[in-house]
């Protein structure tokens, strides 16, 4: 994100959303004081937090239907459909918020021309790009933003940048911070003090800790090691695809955010198989329909891993085979 000048500090992923929302409405109503230009778009699949407003564009009926009905605004669109943009974005778009690799949703991840397509639109538009970067930024992926891994980069021309991006998990290693980092050249100006607060957002405790976070996230020491790991747990899984053929058909994701597809015949077993993973001592959990979800600690050891799959193995021997 090389426009990169200011920083909203919150306390999750959630309130870093929010004021991601927040500030494309705000740049909205600058644009056009009729308040018009305030719809904000996402897409299924996606997921952006439990509030009322992360919610609301977190189209996935299981978290919405009990709050519903949803805020109002909020259009959503295929992951990765490049044709429907013309007519999904549109004047009255004031903000455009996705995930560059989709965690909850199936670990599904954005090809670099939909990515490249949504700049392009939100530019013809005026409307405010926002990454949300919570689960597969800090180096999730083996570089330190999802966004600018080399797999995102288009065959040809610039690769998509955002005008805010939205961080937490990792930034704090378990203690509560979020971050919201808008462009100084697309939405800075349009936000003054007081359009938004917080009580505990910044404060001195934790954002040392996210200092220090930071600082080892961003060494391309751990980068490089995500990427030596990434390799040995795909190759671990894509044996494990060839034993179990028919069982698994996809194997996706980035680094160190991997997905499991089951075949539509074995999606119903998904939770079976991750209790057997726990009764053998390893921490799984699904995504999706019927994918399963890996996000280890970024300095899990090789060892790890090994046993890691080895317990992966059994838990299938035990659910696929009983």
């Amino acid at each position: 994100m090389r426009d990169a000048s200011q920083v909203f500090i919150s306390n999750s992923g959630t309130e870093a959303n929010e004021a991601a929302i927040k500030f494309a409405r705000k740049v909205g109503r600058s644009l056009d004081p009729s308040g018009a230009k305030h719809e904000v778009v996402s897409f299924h699949n996606s997921f952006h937090g439990r509030t009322m407003g992360a919610l609301s564009a977190t189209p996935n009926p299981k978290y919405q239907t009990p709050f519903s009905p949803m805020l109002p605004g909020f259009k959503y669109g295929n992951y990765n459909d490049v044709e429907q943009l013309q007519t999904l974005i549109t004047d009255k778009t004031c903000g455009v918020i996705v995930e560059p690799i989709q965690g909850e949703g199936g670990v599904n991840v954005a090809t670099p021309e939909f990515l490249v397509a949504l700049r392009k639109r939100c530019d013809e538009v005026g409307a405010v790009l926002v990454f949300d970067e919570i689960q597969c930024g800090l180096s999730r992926t083996g570089t330190f933003w999802a966004h600018a891994h080399p797999s995102l980069a288009p065959a040809s021309g610039e690769a998509a940048h955002p005008d805010i991006l939205t961080s937490a998990k990792a930034l704090g290693n378990g203690i509560p911070i979020g971050a919201t980092i808008v462009s100084g050249k697309t939405v800075a100006e349009h936000i003054k003090a007081g359009d938004h607060g917080t009580t505990f957002g910044g404060n001195p405790l934790v954002c040392r800790v996210a200092h220090h976070i930071v600082e080892r996230l961003g060494s391309s020491e751990l980068q490089n090691s995500v990427e030596v790991k990434s390799a040995q747990l795909v190759s671990g899984l894509e044996a494990l695809q060839k034993k179990n053929p028919g069982v698994i058909s996809q194997i996706r994701g980035r680094g160190l955010i991997l997905g499991v597809q089951l075949s539509p015949e074995y999606t119903a077993k998904a939770s079976e198989l991750i209790t057997a993973a726990r009764e053998r001592g390893m921490l799984i959990i699904t995504a999706g329909d019927g994918c399963l979800r890996f996000v280890p600690p970024l300095t899990i050891t090789e060892d790890q891993i090994k046993t890691a799959l080895k317990i992966l193995e059994q838990s299938f021997d035990a659910v696929v085979k009983a």
